[in-house]
């Protein structure tokens, strides 16, 4: 259903760094980007690598704001070990820890996720259903 989603960011730099440590364990890479400092509307695009973007940062300065409760965004990790190391990875880079690695028996017997706010608010979920 769903072609791309993007997040509005207070500081590209900061939100980059933290995009690109935690997606590394996922396989997600910048796929595009537009960082030039003169433009006010710098992006990056992320996805699979030598795929389009699925997900991209755009620089929105004091207007950058995350959506409110009930609001997070869910990616898929090949694998458990994946799950663990994207939170390690955003926790490290100014991520906040919302629920640590673990599997989640309510959503499913497989159901392995970990929980992160990322630097602007916005709440993530990486999750695997692939049993191990």
């Amino acid at each position: 259903m769903l072609h791309h989603i993007s997040f509005g960011v207070a500081d590209i730099e900061k939100a980059a760094a933290f995009y690109d440590a935690a997606f590394a364990p996922l396989g997600y890479v910048r796929v595009w980007e537009d960082l030039n400092p003169s433009d006010p509307d710098q992006a990056i695009g992320y996805g699979p690598a030598g795929g389009g973007d699925k997900f991209a940062i755009k620089l929105r300065g004091g207007d950058a704001r995350a959506p409110g409760s009930g609001f997070h965004l869910a990616f898929a990790a090949p694998s458990r070990a994946a799950v663990s190391s994207f939170h390690e990875a955003a926790l490290a880079h100014g991520g906040a820890d919302n629920g640590p690695p673990g599997l989640r028996p309510h959503y499913g017997p497989s159901y392995f996720a970990a929980f992160v706010i990322d630097p602007d608010g916005h709440h993530i979920e990486v999750v695997t259903k692939a049993a191990e």
